[in-house]
């Protein structure tokens, strides 16, 4: 839960540092601008109040590794609640209130992710996973947003090397070449860009599986 903290402060202060040129560039995010991106973030720091708001009773069916859904096929960017994000980012002309909601949002879900009981058991999607299963799955989304976030931003801070680490673990880094670095694991692991003709080579039958696309 500490590294949650970490990975989603960092994640926040880069975005919201960001100049407003920033907002108009690529993200990391096929199709995505920065600003939808920086919208998207926002939606992601409701769900995180929204959940841990949610107890539930019942025995949890989901774990920290097993939270997200992991396929083979990436978003195509006809799901609804992509185009309503583009629509509301555009509807933020100005960046600085974009920042202003998210760092407004974002920082009263980090104090809830501080307060939470990491035994309680919490509701979202449908299943049920303790606050600490649910958070700790968490910096694996704020890691590769975070990349996603600056893939076209040179001067921008990256993730934590403590969250990069644990998110290469995530995705079956071991299973990856160690010639890979966590951020390289991270990007081709899914998805976010191709591999090299040589790091093709290193990954072998590996790379026949890839993308794991998270959902």
């Amino acid at each position: 839960m500490e590294l949650f903290s970490r990975s989603w402060t960092a994640l926040r202060t880069t975005a919201v540092g960001l100049p407003a040129e920033d907002f108009d560039r690529p993200s990391g995010c096929a199709g995505r601008l920065v600003r939808d991106l920086v919208c998207h973030l926002f939606i992601d720091a409701q769900d995180v109040l929204i959940t841990l708001a949610t107890p539930a009773e019942t025995e949890p069916t989901r774990d920290e590794l097993t939270h997200w859904t992991v396929s083979g096929t990436p978003p195509t960017g006809d799901d609804p609640l992509d185009a309503l994000t583009v629509r509301l980012a555009a509807a933020y002309e100005d960046p600085d209130l974009l920042t202003f909601h998210l760092e407004d949002v974002g920082s009263a879900a980090g104090r809830a992710a501080r307060l939470a009981d990491p035994d309680l058991r919490v509701s979202t999607c449908g299943e049920v996973l303790t606050a600490g299963d649910y958070l700790s799955a968490y910096v694996l989304l704020w890691t590769l947003h975070h990349l996603d976030l600056v893939m076209h931003l040179p001067d921008a801070s990256g993730p934590p090397r403590d969250g990069l680490a644990r998110s290469r673990e995530r995705i079956d880094g071991t299973a990856f070449p160690s010639s890979f670095t966590d951020e390289d694991v991270l990007l081709v692991g899914t998805g976010r860009r191709a591999p090299t003709d040589a790091e093709r080579r290193e990954l072998g039958e590996l790379a026949a599986v890839l993308p794991f696309v998270l959902g």
